[in-house]
């Protein structure tokens, strides 16, 4: 049985997953892995895509490489993609949302060329996200988060923390922090 529940964050790219994952898991000890890293890390690729500029990830070995985490629990994953994640694995999948404007500033920021850019915008109109995430998890466990301003982040970290506390006590397991 797992100590902890484990949690995906995703969304379009800028919409603040990393910002959001990071602060749960070091206030509750749970472990927050970024897919992007991790695929940097272990150069989990297999290929590149001249359009974005961009690796492409290898989907099955970022499956093989989390695993063994995720069957421990207590991980909080964040990805700006969802439906090749095993469906057993996560307890709630969290889907940010941005306004375009507010998320056309943080790409920009980020030095997002200008197709990039204008997919992402659109991916986030069209909710391109949420629309993968109904089909891919139950019904009861994906949500959307608004993550557009400094106090909705604590607002979202809030709600992440006591919706972990709740599976711990529905469970009867304990939070280990570290």
């Amino acid at each position: 049985m797992r100590c902890c529940p484990n949690t995906l964050l995703t969304g379009s790219p800028g919409v603040g997953k990393t910002t959001l994952g990071k602060e749960p898991a070091s206030r509750s000890g749970l472990k927050y892995i970024n897919v992007g890293d991790l695929a940097r890390e272990g150069q989990l690729y297999n290929g590149y895509d001249e359009a974005y500029d961009c690796p492409i990830l290898d989907e099955g070995r970022v499956v093989d490489e989390l695993e063994k985490q995720m069957r421990e629990g207590g991980a909080i994953v964040g990805y700006h993609g969802c439906d090749f994640f095993p469906e057993r694995w996560f307890h709630i999948v969290l889907v940010l949302r941005t306004d375009n404007s507010v998320l056309y500033k943080r790409l920009e920021t980020r030095g997002c060329g200008e197709k990039k850019l204008k997919d992402n915008i659109q991916c986030e109109i069209f909710q391109v996200l949420y629309e993968e995430a109904i089909p891919s998890y139950k019904e009861e466990i994906a949500h959307q988060l608004v993550s557009n301003k400094p106090e909705e982040l604590e607002d979202n970290i809030d709600q992440i923390l006591k919706w972990i506390g709740q599976w711990v006590k529905d469970h009867n397991t304990r939070l280990i922090t570290l």
